[in-house]
C-alpha cells in the first residue's frame, strides 16, 4: 500500500452543500439517456414512492456516476440503481426497501423480507441521502419488522453503512437492539417456521429455506452461511461497542466471534476437498444426527470470506479453484449454486420455482463476488487474480438481460437464472404454473431486489474499500492494460465527495495521467498505474 500524499487544508462541507454539489468530472445529464431508455421499455406494473417519471430526479441526486469502456457494465450499473429506486417504499413507519414489488404471502409488515435486507443496506449505503437506510434499519427493530424471519447479517450491514457514512448516530441508537437480536439467535428455537439458532456445540443451525436457499442439495443444519453471518455480527457489535467505549462488553463479543470462528474452521471445513460445507443437525432432538459433513460443495461455502473469517496463509484459499472450473461453479451466464459434478446437480423447469440445487442466483453471486474481492484485497494467495473478479463481474452484468416477445433485448433482473442459457428460470416456471396475478403473476420477480451489483462495482471493480478511520484505500480489481480509462464520480463518503479516475494517457478527462482520487475537487492521490493507493483525509 502506498501513502501517496496528504493535503491538510480541506474545508468541511455541510450536508446541504453536498447534496447540491455537482459531480467533479462527469456531466450528470450525460447518463439520463439510460434512465429514459429504461422508462420507455418498462411495463410499470407497480409504483412506489419514486415512480418512473421521478426516477431521474431521485437518481441524479443520490448515486455515484460511472463512466467506463465496458458499456454493458455501465448500463447494468445504472439499471440496478434504477430498479433499486423502485423498492424505496414509503410507509407510515418511514421508508423501507422491499425485495418483491408485488405483495407475497411469506413477507412481513409492509411486504418486508429480512432475507435480502443486508444486501439492500450494502447497496443503499452509497445513496447520498441517509434517510432511506436509517428508516429501514430502525424499522426492523422498532417499527414492526421481523429480523429473524430469515437469516440477516444486520449488525455487519449497519457497520458497513457506518464505514461509508461515518455517522455514529444510527449504530449507537440501535446498539441495544443489535445486542438483543444476537441474544435471540443464541437462545434460539421456534422450529416449524424456521429460526432454530445456537446448538449445544456452539454452532448455529437453520433451515435452508429460512436461509433464503430452499431446495438445496446440502439441506438444513449448521450451514456456513448462518454461522458466518453470526460471526460477522459479533465482530460488528464489538466494533460498535469499541466506539462507545464499552470495552468489557466489546471483549465478550470478540470472544464470541473468536469462538465461533474456531468452530467453523474445525467443524465446517472439509479438509479432504478443501471446502466449507453444511453439517446436518436434528433440531427436534437438538443433536447432530450426522457426524460427517454433507457430500456436496455449494457456493455458500464461500460465505466465510465475505467476513474475512478464514485465516491467511493456511491453505483455505484453495477452495476458490472451483470458481474457475466448469465441474465446479463456473458457467457462461452465472455461478451455479452447487458444484456441477455432483450427481444431484440439476437445472429443472418442473417443481418449485426457487431452486438452489444448481441454478444461478444473483443473491449468491453477489455474496461470492464480495467474498472474492476480500480475498484479492486482504489475503496473500496465488489462486485468484484480478482477472477472475473482473471476468465474473462481466458475466454477472451480461446476465442482466431478457429477450422479450418482440425479440428486443431488455435489461432485466429477476429471481433465478439458467446458468447455461441465460433464461430467467423462475419466470418461465411461473408462467407454466399460471401463478396468481394478485401475487405478481409471471412478473413476480420482475425488478427483483435480492442482491447487490452497484456495491460490487464501487468496492470491487473501482476499488474504494470502506473503512472506519480517515484513511481512504482504493484498489481497483481491473487487470493491467484492460482499460485505458474509467471514472467514478460524485461518491458520497465520510461527509466528502470523492472522484476516482484512471486516465492512462491523460487525454480522456484532462485531469492528469494515471490513477487519481480527488476529494471535494482537490487532488489527493495519484499513481501512474492501476494499483492500491491510500491517503488520509480530515473529517
Amino acid at each position: 500500500m502506498k501513502i501517496v500524499f496528504f493535503i491538510s487544508a480541506i474545508l468541511s462541507i455541510s450536508i446541504f452543500q453536498l447534496e447540491a454539489q455537482n459531480s467533479f468530472i462527469l456531466k450528470t445529464n450525460s447518463y439520463k439517456n439510460y434512465i429514459d431508455r429504461f422508462n420507455a421499455d418498462d411495463n410499470e406494473i407497480y409504483k412506489e414512492y419514486y415512480p418512473n417519471d421521478s426516477a431521474w430526479t431521485f437518481l441524479k441526486s443520490n448515486i455515484p456516476l460511472l463512466d467506463c469502456p465496458d458499456k454493458n457494465i455501465e448500463l447494468t450499473y445504472y439499471f440496478r440503481w434504477w430498479t433499486y429506486r423502485k423498492h424505496v417504499k414509503q410507509t407510515p413507519d418511514g421508508f423501507i426497501i422491499s425485495e418483491f414489488l408485488p405483495q407475497v404471502p411469506w413477507s412481513g409488515k409492509y411486504n418486508s423480507i429480512s432475507c435480502s435486507a443486508a444486501n439492500d443496506i450494502y447497496e443503499g449505503r452509497w445513496l447520498r441521502n441517509n434517510k432511506y437506510i436509517n428508516d429501514f434499519a430502525t424499522f426492523w427493530f422498532r417499527k414492526g419488522g421481523d429480523p429473524i424471519l430469515y437469516s440477516f447479517w444486520v449488525a455487519d450491514a449497519l457497520w458497513a453503512n457506518f464505514q461509508v457514512k461515518y455517522d455514529t448516530s444510527l449504530i449507537m441508537e440501535l446498539l441495544p437492539d443489535l445486542i438483543e437480536n444476537y441474544k435471540k439467535w443464541e437462545t434460539g428455537w421456534m422450529h416449524e417456521s424456521g429460526f432454530i439458532g445456537k446448538t449445544p456445540d456452539g454452532l448455529f443451525s437453520t433451515i435452508d429455506d429460512r436461509d433464503g436457499m430452499e431446495m438445496s442439495i446440502g439441506g438444513s443444519g449448521k450451514r456456513p452461511t448462518i454461522n458466518s453471518y453470526m460471526y460477522g455480527d459479533a465482530k460488528a457489535i464489538a466494533s460498535i461497542l469499541h466506539l462507545k467505549g464499552n470495552y468489557i462488553l466489546e471483549n465478550k463479543y470478540i470472544q464470541k466471534a473468536d469462538s465461533l470462528k474456531t468452530l467453523i474452521l474445525d467443524k465446517l471445513w472439509d479438509n479432504n476437498v478443501s471446502f466449507f460445507k453444511t453439517l446436518p443437525y436434528n433440531w427436534a432432538q437438538k443433536t447432530t444426527y450426522h457426524t460427517e459433513l454433507v457430500n456436496v460443495r455449494e457456493i455458500l461455502g464461500y460465505t466465510p470470506w465475505y467476513f474475512n473469517l478464514p485465516p491467511v496463509n493456511k491453505g483455505y484459499e484453495k477452495a476458490w479453484e472451483l470458481i474457475k472450473s466448469d465441474r465446479g461453479f463456473y458457467a457462461p451466464y452465472g455461478l451455479t449454486t452447487a458444484e456441477q459434478s455432483h450427481p444431484e446437480f440439476q437445472i429443472s423447469y418442473s417443481g418449485h420455482e426457487c431452486q438452489w440445487n444448481g441454478p444461478s442466483w444473483p443473491y449468491s453471486t453477489a455474496v461470492t463476488l464480495t467474498a472474492m474481492a476480500n480475498v484479492l484485497n486482504n489475503y496473500e494467495q496465488t489462486v485468484l487474480q484480478t482477472s477472475d473478479y473482473f471476468n465474473q463481474l462481466v458475466i454477472y452484468a451480461n446476465a442482466h438481460r431478457r429477450i422479450n416477445e418482440k425479440g428486443k433485448v431488455l435489461p432485466w433482473i429477476d429471481e433465478v437464472l439458467n446458468p447455461f442459457t441465460g433464461d430467467w428460470l423462475s419466470r418461465t416456471i411461473l408462467e407454466g404454473k399460471n401463478w396468481p396475478k394478485d401475487l405478481g403473476g409471471i412478473e413476480r420477480g420482475k425488478d427483483y431486489n435480492h442482491s447487490t451489483f452497484c456495491d460490487l462495482v464501487i468496492t470491487g471493480l473501482i476499488g474504494l474499500r470502506p473503512r472506519s478511520d480517515n484513511t481512504v484505500v482504493i484498489n481497483p480489481l481491473i487487470p493491467q492494460n484492460k482499460w485505458d480509462w474509467f471514472c467514478l464520480d460524485n461518491i458520497s463518503y465520510h461527509g466528502k465527495t470523492l472522484t476516482i479516475v484512471f486516465d492512462r494517457y491523460g487525454n480522456k478527462y484532462n485531469k492528469g495521467k494515471g490513477l487519481m482520487c480527488f476529494v471535494d475537487g482537490v487532488l489527493m492521490a495519484q499513481e501512474e498505474t492501476i494499483g492500491k493507493i491510500s491517503f488520509l483525509i480530515k473529517i
